[in-house]
């Protein structure tokens, strides 16, 4: 990490760096303070990738957005009726987390699509099986709260 221009001199990574993240919608964000708020459990985001997991608390992710670490980002999301939208999200990267697990069984890759009702083919892949162990840390901080 190095300081960045657009964190006002603040040690972040490039703007394009390719690394596990976790994200949040701003959308998401109201709802999610609320029901924290209403419910008084604390709320962890997770965020599984091929072969580990990764978990921030919600009031980190706030407090990282509160003191400019982490800015938003707009994404354009492709809808399968060919519409698209534009969301700011927020991608909180993965040193900001905590390690949640290790994959100890690989999934099986299968292709997908989804055709539209214009006749647009929107592949993706899925994973199907695969097992996940949680790791310590994890399941100490969880009994934290």
């Amino acid at each position: 990490m190095k300081a960045q221009k657009r964190l006002d001199g603040k040690l972040g990574l490039a703007k394009n760096a390719v690394l596990p993240t976790v994200i949040i919608k701003e959308e998401d964000i109201s709802p999610l303070n609320r029901w924290q708020q209403e419910n008084k459990i604390p709320i962890h985001i997770w965020h599984v990738f091929f072969d580990r997991a990764y978990g921030l608390s919600f009031d980190e992710a706030q407090r990282l957005v509160d003191e400019r670490l982490i800015l938003p980002t707009e994404q354009v999301f492709q809808a399968p009726g060919g519409a698209t939208t534009k969301k700011s999200i927020y991608k909180y990267y993965y040193h900001y987390a905590y390690p949640l697990g290790i994959s100890t069984e690989r999934p099986q890759l299968i292709p997908a699509f989804i055709e539209d009702k214009n006749g647009h083919i929107l592949p993706y892949v899925k994973f199907e099986g695969g097992s996940l162990e949680i790791t310590l840390d994890a399941i100490n901080l969880l009994k934290q709260h």
